[in-house]
């Protein structure tokens, strides 16, 4: 319940729900455990089913799939590497706190840092449900348009979670956005390095 009720509230209005989470007692675990693989199954099984099911055209050609086997690992990885994305972005968070003077203590901090990573990039984990149509153009807007809420989340709610001022707050949220980048980036390299090792996808002859 307390999850549903911090994604919806994330959208309808951030500012209140950010404050919410900052009062919640909850710890890293509760909240990492109880949200990411949960979310993280949204783009994974969209995409399986969009591969598998739908598949995709160029131009007026007719549509590729890949086999069901090849789909599941692709989409095990996926997931995998969802789950491991947020933990190293909330513990970056966390690590940065002292250096931009967040006052809490370490147990505090981690559930702050694991809190913002997880809530700031609910957005795009919700967008991964158009995975389940693969259409280029359609994946890439809405992507487009997620990443940059869950930008516009992590300014609006740093200062807030982390309860400090606006100024220290935006070069904090500055670097957790660089890193949220270059961890994206990171992501696409490993996939075309698995993919150059022969653990890439197999079509539908």
């Amino acid at each position: 319940m307390a999850m549903l009720q911090h994604t919806l509230g994330i959208f309808l209005n951030p500012d209140s729900e950010w404050k919410a989470i900052r009062e919640d007692k909850s710890s890293f675990k509760q909240v990492f455990l109880s949200h990411i693989p949960f979310l993280a199954l949204i783009p994974a099984l969209a995409s399986f089913y969009g591969v598998t099911q739908v598949g995709w055209s160029v131009g007026s050609g007719e549509a590729v799939k890949l086999t069901v086997e090849s789909a599941l690992s692709l989409s095990a990885l996926t997931y995998v590497a969802l789950i491991a994305g947020i933990f190293v972005l909330g513990e970056f968070i966390n690590w940065m706190a002292k250096t931009y003077g967040v006052a809490e203590s370490e147990e505090q901090r981690h559930y702050e840092g694991t809190a913002l990573a997880v809530f700031a990039s609910t957005p795009l984990f919700l967008v991964g449900v158009f995975n389940a149509y693969p259409s280029i153009w359609l994946n890439a807007t809405a992507m487009l348009i997620a990443g940059a809420y869950s930008v516009y989340l992590i300014y609006e709610g740093l200062p807030i979670v982390m309860n400090i001022d606006k100024d220290r707050a935006f070069m904090y949220a500055s670097s957790v956005v660089t890193v949220g980048l270059v961890l994206m980036v990171t992501a696409m390299i490993s996939t075309v390095l698995l993919w150059g090792m022969g653990i890439g996808p197999i079509y539908v002859d």
